[in-house]
């Protein structure tokens, strides 16, 4: 029996895919989070083999969380669930071990092909998922920051100067957990593991020498 753990913000999204894999013999759904956080304390509890994980939530985000998951068990795969319209992957991603992507759109069948492939200790990318991957690859010659948006130059720009989540939050009217949302996004949109690397790119990019204020 592969047991499963839902991870998603939104609650339908969450009890169509528990109720769809309720049907499937040798799958069990275990349990369901909203949030990257309450993730890492179900996998501790609860040991899932596969993580279905929403890439977009409130707080840590799906792909901080993936990887803190995948950093503490090695016995966990993450399978990564992204809208159709998103381009969810990078080399970054992949290196660290995620082991399948899906989008929210794939058919039941596809789901419980990459359910236990991953389990199997292979890695699954959709064919929706895979052709965008290829086609960003191709688009070597664009800046990183073309990704970003207004608000989204604001808060990198500000990290790489050093301010703190609080210190961002107040100085673009934003709640800290805001804050922390758009720097998960920071680290998917530009490949980069830490604020080290986000100030690097942002450096790189000639943006440190240019005041910013809100």
């Amino acid at each position: 029996m592969i047991k499963m753990l839902i991870v998603d913000d939104h609650d339908l999204v969450r009890a169509g895919i528990t109720r769809i894999l309720g049907d499937v013999v040798d799958l069990e759904v275990v349990g369901e989070c909203s949030s990257g956080e309450e993730a890492m304390t179900e996998c501790q509890r609860l040991r899932p083999d596969v993580v279905l994980m929403d890439l977009h939530m409130p707080g840590m985000g799906g792909m901080e969380a993936a990887k803190r998951i995948i950093d503490r068990y090695s016995d966990i795969k993450v399978i990564i669930l992204t809208a159709e319209s998103e381009t969810p992957i990078s080399k970054h991603t992949i290196k660290f071990g995620v082991s399948g992507y899906l989008t929210k759109g794939c058919d039941v069948d596809e789901m419980v092909k990459a359910i236990k492939q991953v389990h199997a200790g292979q890695r699954y990318i959709s064919p929706v998922v895979a052709q965008k991957l290829a086609l960003s690859m191709l688009d070597g010659d664009k800046s990183p920051l073309e990704k970003l948006s207004k608000r989204e130059l604001e808060v990198l720009i500000r990290i790489s100067k050093g301010q703190t989540n609080r210190e961002i939050a107040d100085q673009l009217h934003l709640s800290p957990k805001t804050t922390s949302t758009y720097r998960s996004r920071l680290l998917e949109k530009l490949d980069a593991s830490n604020d080290v690397e986000l100030s690097r790119i942002c450096r790189d990019a000639g943006l440190l020498n240019n005041p910013t204020e809100a």
